[in-house]
């Protein structure tokens, strides 16, 4: 075993993945005073995001709780549904939205109407939904951390030449010596969203919930990779340069939880600006230009620079999908004068049909409640435009 593990720590490990040609590990030992960057060093990552878990849950619940109520967030009170064991066990094995001949044979099957069927089904689907606390909440923790990564961020690489030249990026690489501080905010950033991951299974579910996964794992690969392979000053840049709109768009969730509707569409307004000029021009047509051809223009490319760009291509994917889910708010936001509801967002069902109204089909439901056309306010509790990245958007 221990012979399996040694063969393939020294597969894993070669240069020609990791290095360009002519270049070897040896080349960046620590000598001389000069410190470089180790594979080994991201395992700290791990125990730090095991710490930044048990931060967000005190922040959460000592901090952003109390200040939710402050800024007037306000639960919804939920009308709850007589236990049906029938009901429950279809809920819970076949789906939350039965179509109409299901709901009917369910009705009979229960002594029920039709209408008091889909009554208990809309309300046992309310009951799954999260609270606005809960998503005043994680909002306030990402947009605490992404504000202070991009502060920390500006700090460490505001005096550096290659931020504002990229092309100095590849000056002498891969014998680039490793900025404390920079160590420490790759640090951060990683074991960040190493702790997404963790909590993934506990945090609110949207509608890009997969995409949102993705560009976790795609992060994760471009921090490490980026790390181990001394790309550090590239890879700092993609990091600043997603966290300058990011803590924007949990800024926007948070009023718009807490019915700040005028400073959550100015909000809106300026992430959106940030985010098309920061992940639909500058990274393009600066970064990938910059990785694609800039860092090749002195050494022929190795199998790193295939996997490094082929995760940045994926990232900018992402980008371009979540700017279509951006220009679908501002046509509402254009069409309504304010933003109805965050359409990643699943919005509360209202009982106010349950009295003589018309029994709802399955298309209208279906319509409405996932957001397939314009937004539909939810009266004077309509959700609004909640965070559409992670990064963001949460990104890189």
């Amino acid at each position: 075993m221990t012979g399996m593990l040694f063969s393939f720590n020294e597969w894993l490990w070669q240069e020609k993945y990791w290095l360009p040609p002519n270049s070897t590990w040896a080349q960046l030992e620590d000598r001389d005073g000069l410190v470089f960057a180790h594979p080994h060093h991201m395992l700290a990552a791990l125990p730090v995001a095991l710490v930044l878990v048990a931060v967000r849950i005190v922040f959460e619940r000592f901090v952003a709780l109390p200040l939710s109520r402050w800024m007037g967030v306000r639960d919804e009170i939920r009308r709850q549904m007589k236990p049906n064991p029938v009901l429950e066990k279809y809920f819970l094995r076949m789906g939350q939205r039965p179509v109409e001949t299901q709901m009917v044979l369910l009705a009979a099957q229960c002594g029920l109407t039709l209408r008091q069927t889909q009554r208990w089904f809309r309300r046992r689907r309310n009951l799954e939904r999260p609270y606005l606390s809960k998503k005043f909440c994680e909002a306030s923790w990402r947009f605490v951390f992404y504000l202070c990564s991009f502060v920390g961020g500006i700090s460490v690489l505001y005096h550096e030449p290659w931020l504002w030249t990229l092309a100095l990026c590849w000056e002498n690489y891969p014998q680039q010596t490793l900025n404390l501080a920079l160590y420490w905010w790759y640090l951060l950033e990683l074991g960040f969203y190493i702790s997404l991951l963790i909590t993934l299974p506990f945090d609110i579910k949207r509608k890009d919930f997969k995409e949102q996964v993705l560009h976790h794992f795609v992060t994760v690969g471009l921090i490490a990779f980026s790390y181990s392979s001394n790309l550090l000053r590239i890879g700092s840049v993609v990091l600043l340069l997603h966290d300058c709109s990011d803590y924007l768009l949990e800024a926007c969730k948070m009023f718009n939880y807490s019915h700040f509707r005028r400073v959550c569409n100015a909000l809106f307004i300026i992430f959106s600006l940030v985010f098309f000029y920061t992940r639909l021009i500058f990274f393009p047509t600066r970064v990938l230009y910059s990785t694609l051809f800039d860092s090749i223009k002195n050494r022929s490319p190795f199998f790193g620079y295939y996997y490094f760009n082929v995760l940045l291509v994926m990232l900018q994917i992402l980008h371009v999908y979540w700017f279509c889910l951006i220009l679908r708010m501002i046509f509402n936001f254009l069409w309504k004068g304010q933003m109805a509801k965050d359409i990643r967002s699943d919005a509360e069902e209202s009982d106010s049909s349950d009295d003589g109204a018309v029994p709802e089909s399955p298309q209208l439901k279906n319509g409405v409640t996932r957001g397939s056309g314009p937004a539909v306010a939810n009266g004077p509790r309509s959700r609004a435009a909640g965070r559409l990245a992670n990064g963001h958007t949460q990104s890189t």
